[in-house]
């Protein structure tokens, strides 16, 4: 199989199980934990405070992103589908007129606050270049289906926008309005899977740090309302069209 093939099938995997792949990342994050230190101990409660809480605000920066993006796309296009490629359309403006692919720019940022919070600096260069790898082959397969679907057009797009990083100059208004439904809708789970996520991490970090349970009333808040967003964002998506967007 040639190399372009190669790539675009493993990308194709990738794609299909992306949800599921970083999971694998957890055998890491129990070795980071051993050899890690506690920036409290090192450098005390307040200044690790200010640590976790910037870790914790880049990754909602990276979802800001997602949804700034969502909030514009129109329906067809910046899906979360799993088994298949699907575009209906290309989408050139708002957020795609600066980033070819500004949800995993989103991801990769979110990613980026997630292994920071471990406190281990070799952890989070080896998720780095881990999802970087990852996104890689996944790209690559999109814009190859891209490719062929939109010919000329996509290839006139891809020439003057940048894969990840942002060029602001060549910005386009979205044709749309922005739908913070939409928004909710889409990224309601996103949400809480960050706030879940940071919240287990507070948990295993400070247990392999001090040896035992430590219950903290802040997080729980914090996972208490993320959890019940979850929940009531859930049942009004399944339940009724209160968040249906009409072309969304």
């Amino acid at each position: 199989m040639a190399m372009r093939e190669e790539l675009e099938s493993q990308g194709h995997w990738l794609f299909r199980w992306r949800s599921y792949l970083p999971l694998l990342l957890f055998v890491l994050l129990i070795f980071a934990l051993q050899k890690g230190d506690s920036l409290e101990k090192t450098a005390g409660e307040s200044i690790d405070l200010i640590y976790k809480a910037g870790c914790v605000l880049i990754s909602f920066l990276g979802l800001s992103i997602r949804a700034f993006t969502i909030g514009y796309a129109p329906a067809g296009t910046s899906g979360r589908n799993t088994h298949e490629q699907i575009a209906d359309q290309l989408n050139t403006r708002g957020m795609y007129s600066v980033v070819r692919h500004p949800l995993y720019l989103g991801n990769i940022i979110i990613i980026l606050g997630i292994s920071m919070f471990i406190e281990v600096w070799w952890f989070a260069v080896m998720v780095m270049l881990i999802y970087y790898l990852y996104y890689e082959r996944i790209m690559f397969t999109e814009e190859e289906f891209l490719r062929r679907k939109f010919g000329q057009e996509y290839l006139v797009w891809a020439a003057q926008t940048p894969a990840l990083i942002p060029h602001l100059r060549t910005w386009k208004k979205p044709e749309l309005h922005f739908s913070f439904r939409n928004v909710l809708k889409r990224e309601y789970s996103g949400f809480f899977a960050i706030i879940a996520t940071f919240t287990f991490l507070k948990t295993i970090v400070d247990m392999a740090a001090e040896h035992e349970y430590e219950f903290d009333l802040g997080w729980y808040i914090f996972f208490g309302f993320g959890l019940a967003s979850y929940l009531v964002l859930r049942l009004l998506k399944k339940k009724t069209r209160i968040l249906h967007v009409e072309g969304r």
